[in-house]
């Protein structure tokens, strides 16, 4: 008797231990396996299935046996394909003739001293597997997975009960039966947990799913974006992980960051939900909630139309025999629209923000601005640009001036406040830094923080380096046509040699030739124009870094 008791208390205490142990262990794939090599020992079991419960029927998860050296399913054991066994019949009701899944619908434990010896239940298919093996199915011991809501999470099943002492199969005791019902009890709160967590993510994608959803009906060009970026980022990040040489030799994507940069990488332009979208879709430099070259246009047919009346006027003032001042009216005409013509060619071409501006341009600009007068409907006489046209039209450089780019500058803030508002668990609590960094650059000269290279992690630089290279390459932009490779790649180098963006990913990015997997699946075939990478400034393929 004390010998039972010392090795009943010898299982309790490791069955404590293997509490602590699947407490533990972060991966859910080994938890499983964890949970079947316990209830092995615990019960001196000479084999376990372990069937988790999804789509209303029961999926072998794990199969061990020790005396045929059986291992199927779990991190360390061969794939399994066998069919799962449902928990309800074609005419809906419970299924009561497999054990497990008895098991799973009664929620008790079903314990079997030999099952060759049951009429209850259904064991065709475990004669069948003695029959191919050689081996002899006895005892069975059923227990379901049952978590605090009474949800069936799986079925753990222990086969052969082996004594200790003698090496045959016995029934499984009532010791047995209560061990493998405590790990069950606490295989099916981990799982619950699991389950739970993973649930919760999945909420959590499908709410950016909305967001993104939410951006695509404000913005298309915005909604494209946010689905590449992740894409490079993630060629990226697996390039450095996959590099031996360099600065980044020794840097590793687990699966923790894989999860936090795919999540930031989603994530990193939601602020710009908030941002007005005249403004995030501005094509022209006149463009509010329209394009404002219309009106321009309006003006210089007014001018247009006045020079005409005043032409017709001078003639009926110069009525007379002699017709020869026809031809002088005439070409005066001619001249004043040919001229209001070029304005407006200028004025269009100058609206556009493709080029900068040149000083002529800008002289040219200020010249017409003022220099025509046209009258308003109050007969007013006002000039062809007002003030804030003017200045809009006189921007340097692309379609936004300093307000809006202002405005647009301000959904990095927008997102990093949206992302420190969310209550991360610890696994994830990386997306927000990941996420806020794609602006910043080496030099500290970016935004919204001006930090610099070093204060920055390795997730963090490669954001700035995707989202720099979708913006370049994006055919689907309101104000730009896509830009081949070999420019974007040179635009890139040139910023490498700024201080811009990361010089070791830039790097590992031509090294590795992630901007031509990438053009290979989402470029247009015209743009991949396969670059010279010996021309690209700031890169030179044969330096590697030992």
């Amino acid at each position: 008797m004390t010998s039972k008791r010392s090795n009943l208390l010898e299982r309790l205490e490791r069955l404590v231990a293997v509490g602590i142990e699947l407490s533990a262990e972060p991966d859910a794939d080994r938890t499983l396996g964890h949970i079947v090599d316990a209830a092995l020992e615990l019960t001196d079991a000479d084999g376990c299935t372990l069937y988790l419960a999804r789509d209303g029927a029961l999926h072998f998860e794990i199969i061990r046996n020790n005396s045929l050296a059986l291992r199927l399913g779990g991190p360390a054991g061969e794939r399994l394909t066998l069919t799962p066994i449902p928990l309800r019949q074609a005419d809906g009701s419970a299924n009561l003739h497999a054990v497990s899944a008895a098991a799973a619908n009664r929620r008790r434990t079903i314990n079997l001293e030999d099952v060759y010896a049951v009429t209850e239940y259904d064991f065709s298919g475990a004669r069948a597997f003695d029959q191919a093996n050689g081996y002899r199915s006895q005892s069975f011991l059923t227990v379901p997975l049952i978590d605090h809501e009474d949800e069936i999470m799986g079925v753990l099943q222990l086969i052969n009960a082996l004594d200790p002492a003698s090496g045959q199969v016995v029934a499984f005791d009532r010791d047995s039966q209560y061990l493998a019902e405590s790990l069950a009890s606490q295989a099916a709160m981990l799982l619950n947990k699991r389950q739970l967590i993973s649930r919760l993510e999945a909420l959590f994608i499908a709410f950016i799913k909305v967001i993104n959803a939410a951006l695509d009906e404000k913005s298309p060009y915005t909604h494209g974006h946010c689905q590449r970026v992740p894409i490079i980022t993630m060629l990226l990040a697996e390039a450095a992980d996959r590099t031996r040489a360099g600065p980044l030799k020794d840097f590793v994507l687990d699966d923790a960051m894989r999860r936090e940069l795919e999540l930031a990488a989603l994530m990193h332009d939601c602020g710009k939900i908030t941002t007005p979208v005249h403004v995030v879709d501005k094509s022209t430099k006149l463009e509010t909630l329209f394009d404002r070259i219309a009106l321009v246009d309006t003006r210089i047919e007014v001018l247009r139309r006045d020079a005409r009346i005043r032409a017709l006027e001078a003639q009926l003032a110069r009525l007379a025999p002699d017709a020869g001042w026809r031809a002088e009216v005439d070409a005066g005409q001619a001249e004043a629209d040919a001229e209001l013509d070029a304005a407006r060619t200028f004025l269009r071409r100058i609206n556009q923000g493709g080029e900068a501006m040149s000083e002529q341009d800008t002289a040219r600009l200020g010249a017409l601005a003022g220099g025509y007068r046209w009258h308003g409907p109050d007969g007013a006489e006002r000039p062809l640009l007002d003030a804030e046209e003017a200045a809009m039209l006189a921007i340097p450089r692309g379609t936004l001036s300093d307000a809006e780019r202002g405005i647009i500058n301000r959904h990095i803030d927008m997102t990093i406040a949206m992302l420190e508002a969310l209550p991360w668990p610890k696994h994830l609590r990386h997306v927000t830094e990941y996420a806020a960094g794609h602006h910043e650059r080496m030099d500290g000269k970016g935004y919204p923080r001006g930090l610099t290279g070093d204060q920055m992690s390795i997730p963090a630089r490669m954001m700035a380096i995707a989202d720099i290279f979708e913006a370049l390459t994006a055919r689907d932009r309101p104000y730009k046509p896509g830009k081949p490779l070999s420019e974007t790649l040179a635009i890139l180098g040139r910023m490498k040699v700024e201080q811009h963006i990361d010089p070791d990913l830039f790097d590992v990015f031509m090294r590795e030739r992630v901007y031509m997997d990438y053009a290979r699946r989402y470029l247009d075939p015209e743009q991949n124009d396969d670059p010279d990478v010996r021309t690209i400034p700031g890169y030179n393929p044969d330096m590697i870094d030992d």
